[in-house]
C-alpha cells in the first residue's frame, strides 16, 4: 500500500491510497482456499472442486468482498501508521475508473481531533446555592396531594350534578344506530368538568340526578385515535345511577394509610425528599454551568468544523420543530434565522467543552465500568418490544458507536462530579426563585460573552449552552441518536462518527400498545393520582 499526504490544513487531512492488485489478488486467492472445501459441485467430490473453477463460480462476490476488506484494511492502517484521531468518518472514494485486475487508488479524506494541551483543573472556584426545605413546604405538597386524592359521598337524589360532582353511569354508544365496540361501560366514575371525556359529553350530563336516564348526541373529534369513530356523530344512553358530592380530605394517620404508608410522618418525609431531589437538581445545574462557562473561558483551541456543523443541524432542526408549534410559526422561525450565528456558536462551544472534558477524563481515569455500561444498556433496551431487547443488547455489544453514543451522558457526569470534588466549593442558602434567577442569569452572561452573539431565548431548549459532548476524544466516536427532547437535557451524547463501516440498523422500537376497548368511546381517561405518595411527582 502506499501512501501520499494530499491536504494538511488545520484539522483536515487528506491522503492518496494505491492498493496493488497483486495485494486484492493475493486475498481472492486466500478467499478461495478457505471456502473450497465447502463448495459443492455436481461430478466432483465434496471439497475436491478445483480452485479455478470456485473462483469462476464465485469470482464476482469473491472480488467485491476482497476489494471492500482491502480498503477498509487501507484506511484503519492510515489512521494507526499516522497516528490520526479522526472527528468524522472519513469520506473514502475509489476511483471511476478503477476495474478488476488494476491497482485500486482512493481519496480519503477526514478531519481530525485537535491535539488539546493539558487542561488546567486546579484554581476552579464554585458556588453551591443551597434551597432549604421548609416545613411550609412540606405542607404545601401535602395540601396538593390530598387535592388530588379527591374523595366523594352520596349525595341526596334530589341534588343535580354540578363541576365537580362525581356521577356514576352506564352508558352505550352508537354510530347510525348501531353500538360500537368499546363504546359501553358500566359504573364508570365521571367528574363533571374533568375534560377527561370528549367535548360535548360532560356538559350534556351537568344538571343529572340519581335515577335520571338520557340520551346525548356528541362528534367524536376530527384527530381521535380511533379512525373509525375520528369525526363521527355518536349517540350515547346513559344512566345516572349515583351522583356524588366531594369529601373534605382529612390529612392525618389514615390518610397516610390509604396510601399504603405506614404513618404521616413517613408521607411528610417522602415529600420532603422529592422537594429535595428537585431542588438538588437546580443547584447541579446552577454549579455545572458555572463549571463550564469557567472551562470555555479558559481554553481555547480549534474544533471540527463538521463535528460543529452536525451539532448545529441538531439544535436548528429542534428549534424548528419548536418554532412550528408557536402561534405564529412564520414569525418563531424568522426569530430564529435572525439568531442563526448565535446557534452556530453555540454549537462550536458544545463541541469545544465535549472534547476538553473528555480529554480531562480520560488525562485522570473517569470511565464508566462494565457493571454501569450493562446498566445502561438495559434500561435502554426497555424502549424496545420485549422480543427485540435481546437484539438490542448483541447490537450495543458488537458496535463501539453505539457503545459510546449510550456511555457519553453518563461518562460527562462523571468528569462534571470529578471536576465538582477538585473545585474549591463555597455554599449558599437562596430561595428557590433566587436559584433559577442565577441559571438564567448565567445563561446570559455566557451567551453575553460571544463576539456579536446575543443572548438566545430562554425557551429554545434546544440551545442550552451546558449541553456538551463528553466522552469519544480518545477515539472515533458514535453518531448522535435522535433526540426526544435530548436537547432539553444537561448532557447532549455528540460524539465524532467512526471511520468504520456504518452501524447495524438497532431492532425498532416497540410500538404503542394500542387502546383498551373499552376507552374507544372517549379519549383516554387522565390518570389518577398514584396510591403511592413516593410515586408523586411535583
Amino acid at each position: 500500500m502506499q501512501i501520499v499526504e494530499t491536504t494538511n490544513e488545520g484539522l483536515k487531512r487528506g491522503y492518496s491510497v494505491t492498493i496493488s492488485a497483486k495485494d486484492i489478488s493475493a486475498r481472492i486467492e486466500s478467499e478461495v482456499q478457505k471456502i473450497a472445501p465447502q463448495v459443492r459441485m455436481p461430478g466432483f467430490r465434496p471439497g475436491k472442486v478445483p480452485a479455478n473453477l470456485v473462483k469462476k463460480m464465485h469470482g464476482p462476490a469473491l472480488h467485491s468482498e476482497a476489494l471492500n476488506a482491502s480498503v477498509q484494511e487501507s484506511v484503519d492502517s492510515l489512521i494507526r501508521d499516522k497516528q490520526l484521531r479522526p472527528a468524522i468518518r472519513p469520506d473514502v472514494r475509489l476511483n471511476d475508473d478503477y476495474e478488476e485486475g488494476k491497482d485500486a487508488e482512493l481519496t480519503i479524506e477526514l478531519e481530525v481531533l485537535p491535539a488539546i494541551e493539558a487542561p488546567s483543573i486546579e484554581g476552579l472556584k464554585l458556588e453551591r446555592l443551597v434551597v432549604p426545605v421548609t416545613d411550609a413546604q412540606v405542607d404545601e405538597q401535602l395540601a396538593e396531594l390530598a387535592k388530588n386524592q379527591k374523595s366523594f359521598k352520596d349525595a341526596p337524589k334530589t341534588r343535580k350534578a354540578a363541576d365537580g360532582d362525581q356521577i356514576i353511569i352506564d352508558f352505550v354508544g352508537k354510530v347510525d344506530g348501531v353500538a360500537f365496540e368499546g363504546g359501553s361501560a358500566e359504573d364508570q366514575p365521571l367528574e363533571i368538568g374533568s375534560g377527561r371525556f370528549i367535548p360535548g359529553f360532560e356538559e350534556q350530563l351537568a344538571g343529572v340526578k340519581t335515577g335520571e336516564e338520557k340520551t346525548i348526541t356528541v362528534t367524536f373529534p376530527a384527530d381521535y385515535p380511533a379512525e373509525h369513530l375520528a369525526g363521527k356523530e355518536a349517540t350515547f344512553d346513559v344512566t345516572v345511577k349515583q351522583v356524588k358530592v366531594a369529601a373534605e380530605t382529612v390529612v392525618d394517620e389514615d390518610f397516610a394509610k390509604s396510601l399504603g404508608l405506614e404513618s404521616l410522618e413517613q408521607l411528610k418525609g417522602l415529600l420532603r425528599g422529592q422537594l429535595e431531589q428537585q431542588t438538588n437538581g437546580l443547584t447541579r445545574t446552577q454549579m455545572k454551568r458555572q463549571l463550564l462557562d469557567q472551562l470555555a473561558g479558559a481554553h481555547d483551541f480549534a474544533v471540527p468544523p463538521s463535528m460543529v456543523e452536525a451539532e448545529f443541524e441538531q439544535i436548528w432542526a429542534q428549534l424548528q420543530q419548536e418554532a412550528a408549534k408557536e402561534e405564529d410559526p412564520a414569525a418563531a422561525l424568522k426569530e430564529i434565522e435572525d439568531e442563526k450565528d448565535d446557534y452556530r456558536a453555540i454549537a462550536e462551544r458544545r463541541v469545544r467543552l465535549g472534547l476538553l472534558l473528555s480529554e480531562i477524563g480520560q488525562a485522570n481515569n473517569v470511565t464508566v465500568n462494565e457493571q454501569e455500561m450493562q446498566m445502561l444498556t438495559m434500561q435502554a433496551a426497555q424502549q424496545y418490544r420485549p422480543e427485540d431487547r435481546q437484539r438490542f443488547v448483541e447490537y450495543v455489544r458488537n458496535d463501539p458507536m453505539a457503545a459510546a453514543q449510550l456511555r457519553a451522558p453518563l461518562f460527562e457526569d462523571k468528569v462534571v462530579d470529578f471536576l465538582f470534588d477538585k473545585a474549591e466549593v463555597t455554599e449558599r442558602e437562596v430561595t428557590r426563585e433566587e436559584l433559577e434567577a442565577a441559571i438564567e442569569a448565567e445563561e446570559g452572561e455566557a451567551a453575553a460573552a460571544k463576539p456579536a452573539a446575543k443572548k438566545a431565548p430562554a425557551k429554545k431548549a434546544a440551545a442550552k449552552k451546558d449541553e456538551t459532548a463528553a466522552e469519544g476524544a480518545e477515539k472515533p466516536a458514535a453518531k448522535k441518536a435522535p433526540a426526544k427532547k435530548a436537547a432539553a437535557k444537561d448532557e447532549a451524547p455528540a460524539e465524532a462518527e467512526a471511520a468504520k463501516p456504518a452501524a447495524k440498523k438497532a431492532p425498532a422500537k416497540k410500538a404503542a400498545a394500542p387502546a383498551k376497548d373499552a376507552a374507544a368511546a372517549k379519549p383516554a381517561a387522565k390518570k389518577a393520582p398514584a396510591k403511592k405518595a413516593a410515586a408523586k411527582k411535583d
